[in-house]
């Protein structure tokens, strides 16, 4: 069973077309990395399998069950940066870590020792008693990412994880993502970076006008010049009217 199947997916913004017939699984213990451009479709197919839009065709499922209907056990074994990570501005780094462990779930007896093990993973022990808004944006970039990691999830969803970091927290990230994945966790990963993606990846789909235009081999050569050439391949079959997949 895949840890996250997404079937025929289609959306639309007004009388934009986003997404377009998009098939997309993710195994148990696999990095799955979608690239694309910006405004390619990547952000609103993973708000979708978040089930934080309601998409107009298609179907999500989580687990082998369907997005509407994951109860609160299933969504406290996922975890999710979408966009820029979510944090309480007025809340220390502790406490911030601790509210996420507490929202997905974690008893409160154990919510304090998973909040200072993430303070550890993400080498954030320096700020924990620090507010939020006082951070730096790398700072927040890593609080979100602990807030997505905080209760061990399962399954994690994260929308250019990288943002924001420095090469240190690029490489942290890397190092917690693999650890995770070789424990069984499972991962959708958007990004801009495919030399990143491809240390990491065991998938890479191409997402291209809202439809997944084919695959990249994360262990291939020149990744930047496959991913063009994919993409310009998309864009004269489109047109001639024909349809990619």
């Amino acid at each position: 069973m895949s840890a996250l199947e997404i079937c025929r997916l289609a959306h639309r913004y007004d009388d934009t077309v986003v997404l377009h017939d998009v098939d997309l699984t993710v195994a148990p213990g696999e990095v799955h990395a979608l690239v694309g451009f910006n405004g390619a479709g990547k952000s609103t197919l993973m708000r979708a399998a978040l089930g934080m839009i309601r998409p107009e065709g298609g179907v999500v499922r989580i687990g082998g069950i369907e997005v509407a209907h994951v109860d609160r056990a299933g969504w406290a074994r996922v975890g999710h940066v979408i966009d820029t990570p979510f944090v309480y501005p007025e809340l220390t780094v502790r406490e911030n870590l601790w509210a996420a462990a507490r929202l997905h779930g974690v008893p409160a007896s154990a919510a304090g020792v998973s909040a200072d093990r993430t303070l550890a993973d993400l080498e954030l022990g320096p700020w924990a008693d620090c507010r939020a808004s006082a951070l730096s944006q790398g700072n927040r970039q890593r609080v979100g990412l602990g807030s997505a990691l905080v209760h061990e999830p399962r399954l994690l969803v994260l929308d250019e994880p990288t943002n924001a970091l420095d090469p240190a927290g690029v490489l942290l990230l890397r190092e917690l993502l693999l650890s995770r994945t070789a424990a069984g966790v499972s991962a959708l990963v958007s990004s801009h970076h495919l030399d990143e993606v491809a240390r990491i990846a065991d998938r890479v789909s191409v997402i291209h006008a809202g439809t997944i235009v084919g695959q990249l081999d994360p262990h291939g050569v020149d990744l930047e010049r496959a991913f063009f050439a994919m993409v310009h391949a998309a864009d004269e079959a489109a047109r001639r009217g024909e349809t990619v997949r």
